[in-house]
C-alpha cells in the first residue's frame, strides 16, 4: 500500500515538473519560488530531474512488487533507502522554503513520499 501511495504522491511531482518544463507559471512551487516561469536553460536541467523522479516511481513500485526488479533485491532496498534519505533532505528544504506554495504544497507531498519509501524499503523482504 505504501508503494502505491508513494507512487501517486510522486506522480503529482512529475506532473508539476512537466508543466514547469512546458513553461507554465508554476515555478513558485519549487526552488524557493525564485522563478514564476523557469528560464529555458533551467528547464533543460528539470528534464534530467524528471528522469530521476520517474526512476523514483519505478523503484517504489518495484519495492511494492508491482513491477519486476531491475536490480537484485538487496540493491533495490539500498536504492529505496538512499531515495528515502534524499527525500528527508528534500522535505526539510521544502519546509524551509520562502515560497508559501512550496512550503504548504510540496512539503506534505515530499513527506508522504519519504514515509512511503522508508516503509517500502524496510518491508520489502
Amino acid at each position: 500500500m505504501a508503494s502505491i501511495v508513494g507512487a501517486i504522491a510522486f506522480s503529482f511531482v512529475v506532473i508539476l515538473s512537466i508543466l514547469i518544463i512546458l513553461g507554465l507559471p508554476l515555478g513558485e512551487f519549487t526552488m524557493g519560488g525564485k522563478y514564476k516561469v523557469y528560464p529555458k536553460n533551467l528547464r533543460l536541467i528539470l528534464v534530467s530531474q524528471l528522469v530521476l523522479q520517474l526512476w523514483f516511481i519505478v523503484t517504489i513500485l518495484q519495492l511494492g512488487r508491482f513491477i519486476p526488479l531491475w536490480f537484485s533485491p538487496k540493491a533495490t532496498i539500498l536504492i529505496g533507502k538512499v531515495m528515502a534519505v534524499y527525500l528527508i533532505i528534500n522535505t526539510v528544504m521544502n519546509f524551509l522554503s520562502k515560497s508559501k506554495k512550496e512550503k504548504y504544497c510540496m512539503t506534505p507531498l515530499s513527506a508522504i513520499a519519504t514515509v512511503c519509501f522508508w516503509i517500502a524499503a524496510n518491508t520489502f523482504l
